[in-house]
C-alpha cells in the first residue's frame, strides 16, 4: 500500500512537470518578446539555425551534424555514435514534453555547437522549426 502511494505521488508530480511543445514555444516566445518587442518565432529561422555551421567544433559543426537535416528522422551522435531519437514531436511523442529536459539539452547542445547558451528567441525559432509551426 505504501509503495502504491509513493508511485501515485510520483505519477502526479510527473504530470505537473509535463508540458506540450506549444507550451514551451509560448514560454520562449514570451521571454524573447520581453527582450525584443514584436518578436515572433520563425520556423524558417529555426531551420537556418539547425543547419548553420557555427565553427566551434569540426565534428559538432551544426545541430544537423547529429540530428540530420530532417528533425523527423533519427540521428546519431557524431562523437559517441549513440543513436538519437527524432527531434520532431510528430515522430517522437516524448520530445518537448519535459521543460527541465528541454532546458538541459538546449544548454548542453548550444554550448557544444554554438559556443554559448542559446537565447530565448533562438529556442523559440528552433521549437517552431521542429514542430512544423509558425
Amino acid at each position: 500500500m505504501k509503495s502504491a502511494i509513493v508511485i501515485l505521488a510520483g505519477l502526479c508530480a510527473a504530470t505537473v512537470q509535463a508540458a506540450t511543445p506549444a507550451d514551451l514555444l509560448t514560454g520562449y516566445h514570451t521571454a524573447a518578446a520581453q527582450q525584443t518587442a514584436g518578436f515572433q518565432p520563425s520556423a524558417q529561422r529555426g531551420a537556418a539555425f539547425h543547419t548553420r555551421n557555427f565553427g566551434v567544433s569540426a565534428k559538432l559543426a551544426s545541430c544537423a551534424s547529429c540530428h540530420t537535416d530532417n528533425p523527423a528522422q533519427a540521428g546519431r551522435h557524431v562523437v559517441t555514435d549513440k543513436p538519437i531519437k527524432p527531434l520532431a514531436p510528430a515522430a517522437n511523442a516524448e520530445r518537448l514534453t519535459d521543460p527541465a529536459k528541454v532546458e538541459k539539452w538546449f544548454k548542453r547542445n548550444c554550448t557544444e555547437v554554438v559556443g554559448r547558451e542559446c537565447s530565448a528567441a533562438e529556442k523559440a525559432d528552433y521549437i517552431a522549426y521542429v514542430t512544423g509551426g509558425r
